[in-house]
């Protein structure tokens, strides 16, 4: 199915039969991506002493139980109420789901406290002076492997304060990262790349997504893409997500 998108008064041709999906799910036959300190996921039948949900079990249907928590187990998509008091509800900020994007491939730098980092000269490089709803960012090395990280104390990349400022400032509402954080995992709560990419300090992008925990295969050219970035309808401050890429017909 060729779909045309008009955007800032330019066409372009999408086919709507090459969805390229660019989340982890939950697994829990194998090792399940993790982050945060917390168990792995579980799903499981429900099971009254008397019944288990279970066809495999003498049960007429599978009926099962899902634990687990979108930061830490599966790609998911935040809003600014994962940092603020005041509640906000990604399910209600996200009210569009198609958006231009670029893919772009970042090579962490490294400071001198060995920490790797997302730094806004690289951004800067990456994005020149296009103009996108939304960047998805892949860092090396893009192993495959990143669909089974255990994350919890390994100190892994992430983004600059400056970097995110800079997104923001580019007006980039929708933010895509194959890390468990845009900030470092233990910053004393500073959390500096979200409150800059969301402008806690002045007028609140509540429109404005991050999202994480994204694999792009390493097939996948860098460049100009449409994102379809579905959530599921949970009122909370972050949801599970399934984005999907199109590629853009010439």
């Amino acid at each position: 199915m060729i779909a045309t998108i008009e955007y800032n008064n330019r066409k372009y041709i999408i086919d709507l039969t090459q969805p390229i999906d660019i989340s982890i799910a939950i697994d829990t036959t194998k090792q399940n991506i993790n982050a945060w300190y917390l168990d792995d996921p579980k799903i499981f039948p429900v099971s009254d002493g008397e019944w288990t949900g279970s066809v495999a079990q003498g049960a007429d249907v599978n009926f099962n139980n899902i634990q687990f928590n979108p930061h830490s187990h599966i790609t998911h998509t935040e809003c600014v109420g994962h940092i603020t008091e005041e509640v906000f509800s990604v399910n209600k900020e996200l009210s569009k789901f198609f958006f231009l994007a670029e893919v772009i491939t970042i090579a962490p730098e490294q400071l001198e406290n060995k920490d790797f980092v997302i730094s806004k000269k690289q951004l800067q490089h990456a994005l020149g002076n296009k103009k996108r709803d939304a960047v998805v960012i892949r860092t090396l090395p893009n192993l495959s492997d990143k669909k089974q990280m255990q994350y919890s104390n390994t100190n892994p990349t992430y983004m600059l304060e400056e970097a995110a400022e800079y997104l923001r400032e580019k007006n980039i509402q929708h933010l895509l990262v194959d890390l468990p954080s845009v900030d470092k995992e233990k910053d004393e709560g500073k959390l500096l790349s979200h409150n800059a990419f969301w402008n806690t300090e002045g007028d609140i992008r509540k429109n404005a997504t991050i999202t994480e925990f994204i694999y792009v295969p390493n097939k996948i050219k860098d460049g100009t893409y449409f994102l379809n970035l579905m959530i599921a309808p949970f009122e909370n401050d972050a949801s599970p997500s399934k984005p999907i890429l199109y590629k853009i017909k010439e």
